[in-house]
């Protein structure tokens, strides 16, 4: 089995652990047919994204235990839906992206310099960026 990419054609790094997130809960933005949400961008909570996502009926924040669910404070890591991201963003609330850990099928539904523009990890190559 191939390894998954990210956005920047690598290996896809973890996104987080603490809470621990991902559509198969393994830390990664990892896909497959089975998510058919596209758990695939890596972003970092803000009070911002979080409100703006219960607004539009997606409560990251309220914990659901019968879920296993703490709920996500700002700062935590979280393997979001591709389409909410692009939704955040085009009501002005995207969250931070980290692009080594965001799943090169997100670009499917977000462009790559959308991303950029939220990018907090920088790659080793900088060249990548222009």
């Amino acid at each position: 089995m191939e390894s998954e990419l990210n956005v920047l054609g690598e290996a896809l790094e973890e996104c987080g652990t603490d809470p621990i997130t991902g559509f198969f809960r393994d830390g990664c933005c990892s896909t497959g047919p089975e998510d058919l949400g596209s758990h695939t961008v890596c972003a970092v909570m803000t009070t911002e994204f979080l409100t703006h996502q219960a607004g539009v009926g997606n409560d990251l924040s309220t914990p659901r235990p019968e879920f296993n669910f703490a709920g996500l404070r700002p700062g935590d890591r979280w393997c979001v839906v591709a389409a909410r991201w692009l939704q955040a963003y085009h009501a002005g609330a995207a969250a931070p992206v980290v692009l080594a850990s965001t799943h090169a099928r997100s670009l499917d539904t977000i462009p790559l310099s959308v991303l950029r523009e939220h990018a907090v990890d920088v790659p080793p190559d900088l060249s990548s960026l222009s």
